[in-house]
């Protein structure tokens, strides 16, 4: 299974959508096949050609069969964005001083970030174990829901705790970290949103009665 992005901006949405250019770059390879999977607004197939466009329906139809590969490139898409905002928040800290101290040298500061890290590379690992099953031609469904769930929930973290390593100037463009959190909600709703991956192991790895 290979993973590559690359960035597409589909007809109608680059004027429409305020986030940058994550929303549409997932694009996965897969056995010779070129899938695009944009949100479920638009699906290309091999040839590149938009598949149901307008039709809700034939979109799905389209990914639906490769829906995992999906969760799994938005896995790893994921962990490239807690890198960044990761990255970010330290370089701040590093060189924040406040009262004769750089706030680094705080728990505060380092704890949540720390923890994040290790967020980040539980999601990763998880993606990849994904990746396995699925080159094995075993069942990699629970998990490929459990990666997604796992960056979605580690990216919105790492984002809102650089924006707080910031404090207010998190919030000025120069420093980025305010887009990331912008680009990181995208990919925690979409392609499943968190309820969803949680209904999905809720039901398929712990037995549970279907709740929706």
């Amino acid at each position: 299974m290979t993973f590559r992005r690359q960035n597409l901006h589909p007809e109608g949405l680059s004027r429409r959508v305020v986030g940058g250019h994550l929303l549409y770059s997932p694009v996965v390879t897969l056995e010779d096949a070129r899938l695009v999977f944009v949100s479920g607004l638009l699906a290309r197939d091999a040839a590149g050609t938009i598949v149901g466009k307008g039709d809700m329906g034939a979109q799905i139809a389209q990914v639906g069969e490769n829906l995992r590969v999906a969760l799994e490139a938005a896995g790893a898409t994921l962990a490239d964005l807690v890198r960044a905002a990761l990255h970010k928040a330290t370089e701040y800290a590093k060189t924040r001083v406040v009262f004769d101290r750089a706030i680094d040298m705080n728990q505060a500061i380092q704890h949540p970030l720390a923890q994040n890290w290790a967020e980040l590379e539980a999601a990763n690992l998880m993606a990849f174990r994904a990746a396995q099953l699925y080159d094995r031609g075993d069942d990699c469904g629970a998990m490929a829901n459990t990666a997604k769930y796992l960056a979605g929930e580690a990216t919105f973290s790492a984002c809102i705790n650089a924006i707080m390593t910031h404090g207010v100037m998190g919030y000025a463009k120069e420093y980025h970290v305010a887009r990331y959190l912008r680009e990181a909600l995208i990919h925690r709703i979409a392609p499943v949103t968190p309820h969803l991956a949680l209904c999905y192991i809720a039901e398929r790895v712990l037995g549970l009665p279907k709740s929706y």
